[in-house]
């Protein structure tokens, strides 16, 4: 696919980076545009791939902003991303819409800006052009407390309905033990930028050998054309030394017995790498056989393929998600050093972190409202002269 990548807010900004890097580093190209659209000055200047123009500052005007960011107020976010509205389409004007196939709108949901902004910035897109938005949130760690669980909660319901899907990231899934909450999401922003370019840059040309077997874009479209919330599972495996093309001399004087155990081989691996990465850590956990149709995407050498393991990996799959929903293609890069799997669970509708994310906020909120109510009283009890002698000025 090409993608027209907007990052809004800081954690939006730092993973549409981190996408960019991840192209720069392997040679793909999935970003036809990037922008970063913050209320925060200091963290736009931290970015280092997105190009200096395409850096949108909102709420300069707005006496509550003024640069400095939304204060982890969601209610603001929103505010400034309508009011500056047209500052960010004059930006979206340097978009090649007749190159790209959709957008995709990146926002940490615990935050103010991105979390307020994203679903307004996904509606209108959708309003004014014909091609998909998609989402791509990420979820505040359950020890950050309370209110970014109450702003995640609430962003998730505005912006999956403003976007074509929305696929999640957990950062408490990734997060390991002793990581502080920045290592958190630096370690969940790169495992974004490795399972999201390799799933949806598939079926870019870069001179690769073509197999009939090779995604492209459209495949991608229609399993996210399902609407809801999405999971991507990963996994890769390092090359053997020698290649099967590396073996053709030797396999001239065999009786073929060593082609069909490289054959099975591959089989295997490929069957075996699409089952390691559904079962080990999705970017969401969640009840696979939830799921309503599922994208398997290999990528790596030619030489590595196996069709056979590629259809016994689609069997297998659709018993797990007991669906016929199931698409499965390769992506042919024969510089790369790995093989690697992308699965996209689309549409997942049992999500145990989204249950416990609500219930997390509904609590929040309560306490919100208390300590609100509360500190009042305190208030009163401090500035009031209990013994009514003394008159305010």
């Amino acid at each position: 696919m090409n993608l027209a990548v907007i990052g809004f807010g800081n954690a939006g900004g730092k993973v549409v980076d981190k996408l960019l890097a991840f192209e720069s580093n392997t040679g793909r190209s999935l970003c036809r545009f990037a922008l970063a659209v913050n209320s925060a000055e200091i963290d736009l200047a931290k970015l280092d791939y997105v190009p200096r123009d395409n850096r949108i500052l909102i709420g300069q005007t707005d006496q509550r902003v003024k640069g400095r960011g939304a204060g982890a107020d969601p209610e603001v976010g929103a505010t400034i991303a309508r009011q500056d509205h047209h500052e960010i389409e004059r930006a979206m004007d340097g978009v090649p819409i007749h190159d790209i196939d959709g957008f995709l709108v990146v926002a940490g949901l615990g935050g103010g800006t991105g979390s307020g902004g994203a679903p307004v910035l996904a509606e209108t897109l959708s309003d004014r052009y014909a091609e998909p938005v998609y989402g791509l949130g990420v979820l505040p760690s359950a020890d950050e407390g309370g209110r970014p669980a109450f702003n995640a909660a609430r962003s998730l319901t505005s912006f999956t309905e403003a976007t074509e899907n929305l696929v999640l990231f957990d950062n408490d899934t990734w997060r390991q033990h002793g990581d502080s909450v920045e290592m958190g999401y630096d370690r969940t922003n790169e495992e974004i930028a490795r399972r999201v370019v390799t799933l949806l840059a598939a079926g870019e040309l870069d001179g690769s050998q073509i197999s009939e077997a090779a995604m492209d874009s459209s495949d991608v479209k229609r399993t996210l054309a399902t609407g809801g919330v999405s999971s991507i599972a990963f996994a890769s495996s390092s090359l053997e030394s020698g290649t099967r093309e590396g073996k053709g001399l030797i396999s001239r004087f065999t009786n073929g017995h060593d082609e069909d155990r490289d054959e099975s081989d591959l089989t295997m691996k490929v069957h075996g790498l699409v089952r390691k990465a559904v079962k080990s850590r999705l970017t969401i956990p969640a009840e696979i056989d939830s799921a309503e149709r599922s994208l398997i995407v290999v990528s790596g050498p030619p030489s590595e393929f196996s069709q056979k393991g590629m259809r016994r990996a689609r069997e297998w799959l659709e018993r797990e998600t007991d669906s016929v929903e199931i698409l499965a293609g390769d992506d042919p890069r024969e510089r790369a050093d790995r093989l690697s799997v992308a699965v996209l669970l689309s549409n997942v509708t049992r999500v145990d972190r989204i249950d416990a994310l609500q219930d997390q906020a509904v609590d929040a909120k309560s306490n919100i409202q208390n300590q609100a109510d509360t500190r009042e009283d305190e208030i009163d009890d401090l500035i009031t002269d209990d013994s009514g002698e003394l008159d305010p000025i």
